[in-house]
């Protein structure tokens, strides 16, 4: 299955939402932003079960630099979608939505908007919805993968 990841508020906190990496002085001066605690080992793990792994967000960081912050932490992804690629390619199709996982062959959508799954109801694509303060999110993820395959 094709799963994408949003970025902000479920990946990466803003401010203290959930526990992130401890980060090291390095990690600092290179601007990598912390991740959520796990996070490295669970997309490792849904890898292993031959699933791939996508970043979609509507954040205007670059793909290089999403990439190297993946890279810090040791995950490899797909394909990572920012807003300025997003707003092309559902302006391109005249998709009215803030995110429209198809259109980059997305299956699976996690993020931690309600809205983008009230998204995923009308325009017919699947979310897992997580709440930032969801101390088993993985779990919650684990269960809703196992319930769509």
């Amino acid at each position: 299955m094709n799963i994408s990841f949003d970025l902000d508020s479920t990946l990466i906190p803003h401010g203290n939402e959930f526990e992130a990496e401890k980060q090291g002085l390095l990690s600092k001066l290179l601007g990598i932003e912390p991740i959520r605690v796990g996070t490295a080992k669970f997309i490792s793990d849904l890898q292993k079960q031959e699933h791939e792994i996508h970043i979609y967000t509507t954040s205007f960081r670059s793909q290089i630099k999403i990439r190297l912050m993946l890279f810090y932490y040791g995950i490899k992804v797909g394909k990572i979608i920012n807003q300025s690629q997003n707003q092309h390619t559902l302006k391109s199709r005249n998709i009215n939505a803030s995110k429209y996982p198809p259109a980059f062959g997305f299956d699976l959508h996690i993020d931690d908007l309600k809205g983008v799954g009230m998204e995923g109801e009308r325009l017919n694509f699947k979310t897992i919805i997580i709440k930032t303060n969801d101390k088993n999110w993985i779990e919650t993820i684990q269960k809703e993968i196992t319930f769509e395959q």
